[in-house]
């Protein structure tokens, strides 16, 4: 066994092991280094000599203080975090296999970190044999509605979705990106949700869903599963999740319909589009599915040819959509005993299966007595219907299907004998088909059903659907609006003119007088039990606030936040402080350190029109009601603009950030997307992001966007490929660190010789001395085995290249750092340019850690940096009793905490420090020690940093805290329920 294995010491194992890129050691190689900052002193737990040649068993270099004897019995607040077990493992260990070494024996700096997690060998990632949830169904004496969940109405990004509710059982209509954060504002438990139904399966439609897969599998000890449903093209999300969502999770998803062929095109048999396919029959609901294809108006000769099938006849993946229908049994008339005695019946078990609908033989007569004898008249169950018809040639197919007539009423608008009457109709589909006469007229047929339409419309971004976070946004804007220029709330003068008119105009084609139309709220409601309640419900829908009243609030809680906010805005205005003196005794007096940076000489002569960075997610694993998940907008304004990771939902942050034009801009100015690692919370809102660059600049001419991630990332875009178009060009991480893009520059200059460089020969050393031959970390790296070609490599470099100069960049460079296998942070460098006295200016320099523990990797990259945007999932100050246990937390799962995010930016010399990624349980601020603070921000999302105003940023963080006074700790578990909260 290799001797680094011995102790338990994996990481630093001596003082000098890692040296400070500033401080170089004499006494060690140079390829070794410290962190410069002092941790407090660990006990370090050596192995005894009968586990040395095991197999390590503690799966991550423990870090436990010794005036803490009861510190295992800390637990972090939440008992539904994911997991627990890498802390629990490691108590066991301590008592088990290892001994303490007293302090005066041995005593250290360390830094540690979760080797097993780092090389993606956690078992705590492993798949769980995950359970459906059983439920004791109850026909008779139970609850049920439809329910309209407004993900995406504001944003206008995301299809709605719909609860179709029980009292024991729960269906979903649609899993959009935001459905997550959505149900964690309005406390609907995903845990009782049994079924998924998609109505397309694209990434409007199912942009959640991952993410939801994924929550549900972490529930508990054991984890939960449901049911998940789509047309035949589910199989191919289903195959891009695999890349990165472990099987178990996945086991109960269903696709139905013709089954796609290799080459991705489905043979239609005609009959499978005709009849109706049952997905649930049980005793409270059965649930159809109708598939509806799009109508073939244009030539498909090619195809014929190559295919030699007929052009109707082919479908491409994306192209079939569903309508759904739900019905409810009937409710049985009332039994009347009486009856049953006349028919010679006598009461007992028989009463029981007559009101059940079996027939029984009479006790004193000769005959058969049937329920329709002795119980009064049925009631009809209901019937709700879900459409979702999205494009005018989907609409021609529906105007002519024929398993819907029996839900038609006829002429005179009147049911027939055989035709089922239908009590609502739910419409997902765009209201460019909604409000056509042809869609009206067809609407007509069902009588007078209650149609709900929850396509997209420009009236509902004057509401917003997360409340709670656009309160937040509300309050940071009145305080800051330079760092919170978002509102919080947009209205229709936000728009366009062309807009208004074209959604003035959509809403004035005539309907039917049988129709009952009305347009869906969120959280709009329709009953269906019990019969006495059937009809809509609107006292479910949330109050309409408006922003003054939220400011009104504001300064009722806090009066002097009034003076803080002129404060604040004192700082843009020719340089001048106000001191606190000049003040009330209650506003915020600066700390003197706030005064005393000097302005790095990047910055000389920097305008508002060369970078702003905006923050528009900031927490972590999954969305919460006030922070969305990781992702960064580097806006280059004219130059266009980038994206470091892509969590769920960031398409609409990007809306909620610059308005629905604005978000649109932005996505057709992007130049480059870059992923820091596979999990999920940094990449889920990727294929949404690309399907709409796709399709705003669909006819005309464009570059497909370079998409930089981990090599497992590529797996998941080329299989969700096959669903639907994405026009990006895949780069893996580390062909774009130091080494590598040193040597594709090298090669630039012998391009005649045949030689590429990116060979399996120089792949060795493109991962930096951290991973190197003989360094301890190098098991913690995990190398892709796959080829590459490195042809198609060195092109998409040069295109990167090209795009970074046309930005104004110098280079983005990938570096590795101490997460999972293939995690990655990213240097983003500016080009120097010339003054008007012709003197050179050196570009400036954003760092982003990704997820890692602190590593010399990121003090190496962040040296100099103009910004770093450090990730801090865990505060050691959240409460003194719980100081180790976030530690421990942190180790366990690759983070950093506060203290240790501002102690690398330190150590680097970075000028300014953005804290990012917090977990769940700092609802909205995090708390911090002001002591180490003195060039440090703490992200909210939708933060917007200009790099002109980088000099005043930590001066605002006080006033922040003056904001957030009456709620620096408060925990939001209550308000997340179900839903997992801990850091992944």
């Amino acid at each position: 066994m290799p001797p680094q294995f011995t102790n338990l010491r994996l990481l630093f194992s001596s003082p000098t092991l890692f040296l400070s890129p500033l401080r170089p050691s004499s006494s060690s190689s140079s390829s070794s280094f410290t962190l410069p900052f002092k941790p407090k002193p660990r006990i370090i737990i050596r192995r005894t000599p009968q586990v040395t040649h095991k197999s390590p068993s503690t799966n991550f270099t423990s870090s436990y203080f010794s005036h803490k004897k009861q510190r295992n019995q800390s637990k972090p607040f939440s008992p539904t975090r994911r997991d627990q077990s890498c802390l629990k493992e490691c108590s066991s260990n301590k008592r088990n296999n290892n001994r303490l070494l007293p302090m005066d024996e041995e005593t250290e700096s360390v830094a540690g970190f979760n080797r097993k997690r780092a090389e993606g060998r956690d078992k705590n990632d492993g798949p769980k044999n995950l359970q459906l949830k059983v439920r004791k169904l109850n026909p008779v004496n139970t609850i049920s509605y439809v329910q309209v969940l407004g993900t995406g109405m504001d944003t206008q990004d995301t299809s709605p979705s719909v609860l179709l509710f029980f009292d024991k059982q729960r269906f979903i209509f649609n899993a959009g990106e935001g459905l997550q954060r959505f149900c964690t504002e309005h406390k609907i438990k995903l845990s009782k949700i049994d079924h998924i139904f998609l109505s397309r399966v694209c990434s409007e439609t199912a942009g959640g869903l991952p993410g939801l897969l994924l929550t549900l599998a972490g529930m508990g000890d054991e984890g939960m599963s449901v049911n998940a449903w789509g047309p035949s093209d589910f199989k191919y999300l289903v195959d891009a999740m695999k890349s990165f969502i472990p099987n178990a999770a996945m086991v109960h998803t269903h696709s139905f319909g013709p089954k796609p062929s290799s080459d991705g095109v489905s043979v239609n048999d005609p009959q499978q589009f005709d009849d109706p396919i049952v997905l649930i029959d049980d005793e409270v609901v059965k649930i159809s599915a109708i598939l509806l294809r799009p109508s073939c108006t244009i030539s498909y000769d090619l195809l014929e040819k190559k295919s030699n099938r007929r052009a109707e006849d082919a479908l491409k993946p994306g192209d079939i959509s569903v309508i759904y229908v739900c019905e409810l049994p009937e409710i049985k008339g009332k039994f009347d005993p009486k009856k049953a005695v006349s028919l010679g019946l006598r009461p007992g078990p028989k009463y029981r299966e007559l009101q059940l609908g079996n027939s029984v033989m009479s006790d004193r007569q000769n005959i058969m007595v049937h329920p329709s004898d002795v119980l009064g008249p049925s009631v009809p169950g209901p019937i709700v219907l879900l459409v979702d018809c999205p494009t005018s040639s989907h609409l021609q197919e529906l105007l002519s299907i024929k398993s819907l007539s029996s839900y038609y009423v006829d002429a005179s608008g009147n049911p027939t004998d055989s035709s089922k009457i239908v009590n609502c109709v739910i419409h997902l589909s765009p209201s460019s088909v909604i409000n056509t006469s042809d869609y009206r007229s067809w609407m007509s047929r069902f009588g007078g059903a209650q149609h709900i339409l929850a396509g997209h419309e420009m009236k509902n971004i004057e509401v917003p659907i997360l409340k709670s976070s656009a309160r937040i946004a509300a309050r940071l804007n009145y305080l800051c609006p330079q760092f919170f220029p978002a509102p919080g709330f947009w209205s229709l003068l936000h728009l366009n003119c062309s807009v208004l008119s074209t959604s003035k105009a959509s809403t004035e084609v005539p309907h039917s007088k049988l129709c009952e139309i009305i347009s869906a709220e969120n959280l709009l409601k329709f009953h269906l039990r019990p019969y006495a309640q059937l009809g809509l419900d609107r006292s479910f829908i949330p109050p309409v606030t408006t922003p003054s009243e939220i400011i009104d609030e504001l300064i009722s809680e806090i009066p002097e936040i009034v003076d803080s906010a002129q404060q604040v805005a004192q700082f843009w205005h020719d340089g001048k402080e106000i001191r606190g003196a000049s003040l009330q005794d209650n506003t915020v007096i600066e700390e003197p350190w706030l005064t005393g940076n000097e302005l790095p000489s990047c910055l000389k002569d920097v305008t508002r029109e060369d970078a702003e960075i905006v923050l528009l997610g900031t927490g972590s694993s999954q969305p919460s009601k006030y922070r969305n998940v990781s992702s960064i907008f580097i806006n280059l304004f004219s130059k266009g603009s980038l994206l470091l990771d892509c969590g769920e939902g960031t398409l609409g942050q990007l809306k909620r950030r610059f308005g629905i034009e604005g978000a649109d801009e932005a996505v057709r100015g992007l130049r480059c997307i870059w992923i820091s690692h596979i999990h999920a919370d940094h990449h889920t809102g990727l294929a949404r992001i690309l399907a709409r660059r796709r399709d705003l600049l669909r006819g005309m001419a464009h570059e497909p966007l370079i998409v930089v991630g981990p090599r497992q990332l590529k797996r998941y875009l080329d299989a969700y490929g096959r669903l639907e178009d994405l026009d990006m060009q895949f780069l893996d991480c580390r062909h774009t660190t130091e080494d590598s893009l040193n040597a594709f520059e090298s090669s630039r200059d012998h391009s005649t010789s045949g030689s590429s460089p990116i060979s399996e020969s120089h792949n060795g050393n493109t991962d930096s001395a951290l991973f190197t031959k003989g360094n301890r970390m190098q098991s913690y790296w995990k190398r892709p085995s796959s080829p590459v070609d490195s042809n198609i490599v060195v092109q998409i470099l040069k295109k990167l290249k090209k795009m970074l100069g046309d930005a104004g960049l110098e280079a983005l460079i990938s570096f590795p750092v101490v997460h999972c296998p293939q995690a990655f942070g990213v240097v983003l460098r500016a080009a120097d340019r010339v003054d008007s006295g012709g003197k050179t200016i050196p570009g400036w320099k954003i760092v982003y850690s990704g997820d890692t523990r602190p590593c010399p990797e990121l003090v190496k990259a962040s040296r100099g940096a103009t910004v770093l945007i450090h990730e801090a999932s865990y505060d050691e100050k959240y409460e003194a009793t719980f100081e180790d246990a976030l530690l421990e937390e942190a180790i366990a799962r690759n983070h950093s905490t506060t203290k240790e995010a501002v102690e690398v930016g330190d150590t680097a010399g970075a000028y300014r420090i953005i804290l990012t990624h917090f977990s769940q349980r700092y609802p909205k601020i995090p708390v911090f020690d002001e002591t180490h603070m003195h060039k440090t921000c703490v992200a909210f999302d939708m933060m917007s940093v200009n790099l002109a105003d980088l000099q005043v940023l930590p001066r605002v963080l006080q006033h922040l805290k003056l904001l957030f006074k009456n709620e620096m700790i408060v925990d939001e578990f209550d308000d997340l329920g179900d839903i997992v909260s801990a850091a992944g």
